[in-house]
């Protein structure tokens, strides 16, 4: 957390295989006074790892968790990166009365999947779960930068160098490891249903906020599916959206100034 509990409550929610710290570039760049929450979702970051797996339920009901004990009586805006926004979208939607104002950075749901991958699916995890998995480790801290700009080509060498050391933990014998834990990274067996998404989304009261970035990322996400992501916008009851320029899909990592600024005046 980052602020005054006094001040309005503000939570930032990260995505797959990040971690709460990464908002710090965000937070820096806000100019009200606000008490910002930044979870770490199970299974990432400083966060217990989940020795059964991980369900998505799971995550909301964290949420939930975390905002009747810090936030039970106040109002509370949400923004969510990616899996943070499809978390955040979900909560939203079974509570529309305790979110104020709702900001989704690239969350707006997932591709829709055919019935018929189901047995596939299902398949592939049975043959993955009794295994355990293991990330790939780094020899320094700077490889795990180079990593990250690896992925994110905009990303600075200090920038990078701050989020590797929060991404990754050192082990005994020198060697660094990401902090997630690699069952992130196994096949879950339940399909994205996102006709069942879309009725969490038309419950949604509050001014919504979809923000973009400028790199294409959600169209090739949605495999060019325009007809699914208007589909997807049509059950808001009330949404906008902005495109963050000379981004990313980690928007918050290499435009935290315009990320920052596009929260507070969306919520101001």
């Amino acid at each position: 957390t980052w602020g005054n509990p006094k001040s309005k409550h503000l939570y930032l929610m990260h995505g797959w295989m990040d971690m709460s710290a990464s908002f710090q570039f965000t937070v820096d760049e806000l100019d009200k006074d606000w008490y910002v929450i930044a979870p770490d979702w199970r299974g990432f970051g400083l966060s217990d790892w989940a020795p059964q797996g991980y369900w998505f339920p799971d995550y909301v009901a964290d949420l939930s968790a975390i905002i009747n004990i810090i936030s039970p009586d106040v109002e509370i805006s949400l923004v969510g990166h990616s899996m943070g926004g499809n978390i955040a979208g979900l909560y939203t939607g079974v509570y529309p009365e305790k979110v104020q104002k709702l900001i989704l950075a690239e969350g707006f749901g997932m591709p829709p999947r055919d019935a018929s991958e189901a047995p596939n699916r299902l398949k592939r995890w049975l043959e993955q779960k009794d295994k355990n998995p293991s990330l790939k480790p780094y020899s320094s801290l700077g490889e795990v930068a180079q990593r990250l700009i690896k992925n994110t080509p905009e990303l600075t060498e200090a920038r990078a160098l701050f989020l590797a050391e929060h991404w990754s933990a050192q082990q005994p014998d020198g060697e660094f490891k990401l902090r997630a834990d690699p069952k992130h990274k196994m096949t879950n067996p339940i399909l994205y249903r996102s006709v069942e998404a879309s009725f969490f989304w038309k419950r949604i009261a509050c001014p919504t906020l979809w923000l973009h970035s400028d790199s294409g990322w959600l169209r090739r996400f949605m495999k060019d599916d325009y007809a699914t992501i208007d589909e997807y916008r049509s059950n808001y009851q009330n949404l906008s959206e902005k495109t963050i320029t000379e981004s990313s899909h980690m928007m918050h990592h290499v435009q935290p100034k315009k990320f920052a600024a596009a929260i507070e005046l969306f919520i101001n």
